[in-house]
């Protein structure tokens, strides 16, 4: 049984900090959210491991002011597994790592078949992790004590896990790889809001013309504003689905929207008086919204024969050469380069197919320094030989 200590208050984090301060070697961090429960992602418990000082879980609840803590880890490095996912709770917090290592990512430029937390803690430590709360409430309180000690196990064997990788990582002689992900992980700006958000709704696809559209709007925005209100997931209130129902249903009373059988959830009945206004002040808006928006997303590959061959041909003959090289690599090919990466520089290439040319334009997308250096010359030379290529003999891409 794991040991560990629930941190609760000012004095309490105090003391944790000044025992992580006084540990040895990088720390182990891990945070609980509760997706799909409550409308924000902020962290509901953070827990840390630190070598001759312990676990600690910190309850974000109850505690207002992290920066003993950063002061005390601020200048080590942190380990995750999957960063990307706990990084933006933790900086909502004043948590800022200096530098990682991150596990998940470590694995799959390790080219390891299973790269969950449990499945490579028991590929390199030959220990098995239960997982039985990780969809769990996090945002429960009290915590049940099997949760916490769920909640401490995800960081006890943390740093001995990143130990085992680095090593691998060296023998295979990918240590920088590694460390210019973990940089790039660290760096990376959040992505920018969506102009229309709620065109992500599911379903929406069914929905015909912009009056319809316009009510979809109204009706998700509604959902939006309440569930930010209540912080409860939107799709716990009224799902999709059920939204996408409620359009095409075209009720024309308040009734009739209660009758509507799909439109369905826990809030869709008791805000009742709140879907009618929004479908009422979607039917009612001067501003409708276009049926397509302008999107810089790339036709599919099977398309390009038609609507760009000589791209198609430069696809076809770079795509298996960067998977031939992926797997000399013996890694995901696409952690070498992103499938998006590749497309995007085969449909609008340099002016000149040389590896300096196909270096710029790779880094311009975003691909690491030793992405580059190990795809520009592939790439480069694909290009050229698509240029030979007979048009009526090149196979659909898919």
């Amino acid at each position: 049984m794991v040991e560990y200590i629930v941190i609760e208050d000012a004095a309490g984090l105090a003391a944790a900090s000044q025992s992580l301060a006084s540990g040895v070697g990088p720390v182990a961090v891990d945070v609980e959210r509760a997706s799909g429960f409550r409308y924000s992602q902020r962290a509901y418990l953070i827990q840390v491991f630190r070598r001759e000082a312990g676990v600690f879980l910190f309850d974000p609840s109850t505690i207002e002011d992290f920066s003993p803590l950063q002061e005390a880890i601020g200048d080590v490095e942190w380990v995750f597994h999957a960063a990307s996912q706990d990084l933006p709770s933790l900086r909502e917090r004043g948590l800022e790592p200096p530098v990682i290592f991150d596990t998940e990512l470590g694995s799959r430029l390790l080219g390891h078949e299973r790269v969950g937390l449990g499945a490579v803690v028991e590929e390199t430590l030959g220990i098995t992790l239960a997982k039985a709360h990780s969809a769990a409430d996090w945002s429960t309180r009290p915590l049940p004590a099997s949760w916490l000690e769920y909640a401490a196990l995800d960081v006890e064997h943390l740093v001995d896990v990143r130990d085992k990788l680095a090593q691998e990582l060296a023998e295979q002689d990918k240590t920088e790889f590694a460390r210019q992900e973990f940089q790039a992980v660290l760096e990376r700006e959040p992505k920018p809001p969506r102009d229309d958000p709620w065109r992500r709704l599911s379903g929406l696809h069914t929905v015909r013309g912009r009056r319809s559209l316009a009510v979809a709007r109204s009706l998700w925005q509604a959902r939006e504003d309440y569930a930010r209100e209540q912080d409860v997931a939107p799709g716990r209130l009224v799902p999709d689905r059920a939204l996408v129902a409620a359009v095409l249903a075209d009720p024309q009373s308040k009734q009739a929207l209660a009758g509507v059988k799909e439109f369905n959830g826990r809030a869709s009945r008791t805000q009742l008086d709140r879907w009618w206004n929004a479908i009422v002040a979607g039917r009612e808006a001067t501003d409708l919204p276009p049926d397509r928006v302008p999107s810089d997303t790339l036709p599919p590959p099977r398309a390009w024969v038609d609507r760009n061959p000589e791209a198609d041909r430069r696809l076809k003959a770079a795509r298996p050469a960067v998977e031939a090289r992926a797997e000399e690599l013996r890694m995901p090919t696409e952690n070498l380069l992103t499938p998006e990466t590749l497309r995007r520089v085969a449909w609008t290439p340099p002016a000149e197919l040389t590896v300096e040319a196909v270096s710029a334009a790779l880094a311009d997308l975003g691909a690491r320094p030793w992405q580059i250096e190990q795809t520009a010359q592939v790439i480069a030379d694909s290009f050229v030989a698509s240029l030979n290529v007979d048009p009526d003999a090149a196979e659909p891409t898919s």
